[in-house]
């Protein structure tokens, strides 16, 4: 029997890191090829989702999409890792901070901004990890990134010392919610690192609609994953003809006049080529062709 091709939305449990998840679907898929759509620190819960099969062509496409987050932001306290588990390099009395104050702080971090990487995330610079180079005891200087925050809103605040937060975050791939924390506090003054984060949310799929490691059997396993094409029902499909599926399986392009109803093609980004069987490929539309980029199906 094949192993199985198809998206995973998977719980991931505190303390294991996303490659640790990676390898247990290995197991229990039965190959090598599961891929992950974006990393989740081993410190987080929540969404990691994951693409096995020949679905791993398609996992870049689900990285690109938008990522909901709960936050529990401890004021105070710094760490050299921007959560719980990292070394305090600082710390300040919080029993004056008040939950007005941190929901005006809010604001200034809602919309486009640029955010450093933390050095103990998996940026690669000069050919090696952050985290690597951060476990050696190397600091260097590290060019910010351009995020969109979408949503930023304060949930609860409990003052004291230390005071304590909860923050909802809507995001753009490429955020480091740790790195937001750290950012907040040294606005506020007092430093704060995330004390624990939830994902909830990567793109369509759901903190709700997660497996648990302890569900998936390899006998459960194809149930639980969804097809390659469900996870791209967003984008606009074309039905191939079969001497069409055949010219995309080879990588040829296909004429946009020749496809029904081309013209609401016209501006897409990217197009699903399909058949009765299911997706065939993706295609971007350029200089009147549909040009396939992603093969799914084999000769």
């Amino acid at each position: 029997m094949p192993p199985p091709d198809g998206i995973l939305n998977v719980l991931k449990p505190v303390g294991m890191t996303s490659h640790d998840v990676v390898d247990t679907v290995r197991r229990l898929a039965g190959t090598r090829r599961v891929g992950h759509a974006g990393t989740l620190d081993p410190g987080a819960a929540g969404v990691l989702v994951l693409a096995v099969g020949r679905a791993t062509r398609l996992a870049e496409f689900v990285a690109e999409t938008d990522k909901e987050y709960r936050v529990e932001i401890t004021f105070g306290r710094t760490t050299d890792t921007g959560d719980a588990y990292g070394a305090t390099v600082a710390e300040a009395p919080t029993v004056s901070l008040t939950a007005d104050r941190v929901r005006d702080s809010l604001r200034a971090f809602t919309g486009e901004i640029d955010q450093v990487p933390p050095m103990a995330s998996a940026v690669h610079v000069g050919g090696r990890r952050l985290y690597e180079l951060h476990r050696e005891g190397v600091q260097m200087e590290v060019a910010p990134r351009r995020v969109t925050i979408y949503q930023l809103e304060l949930l609860e605040f409990v003052a004291g010392d230390p005071a304590r937060a909860r923050l909802h975050v809507t995001c753009s791939k490429g955020t480091y919610i740790r790195g937001l924390c750290h950012d907040i506090g040294t606005a506020l003054g007092v430093g704060a690192h995330a004390s624990f984060m939830v994902r909830t949310r990567v793109g369509r799929y759901l903190l709700d609609d997660a497996h648990t490691l302890e569900e998936l059997t390899p006998a459960a396993l194809p149930a639980a994953l969804e097809s390659p094409e469900a996870a791209l029902a967003d984008l606009p499909a074309v039905e191939l003809t079969a001497v069409q599926r055949q010219a995309v399986m080879h990588g040829q392009p296909v004429p946009l006049f020749k496809v029904p109803g081309w013209q609401r093609l016209v501006q897409a980004k990217m197009v699903r080529l399909r058949d009765a069987q299911g997706l065939v490929a993706l295609a971007r539309v350029e200089q009147g062709l549909l040009k396939p980029f992603k093969v799914m199906r084999e000769g």
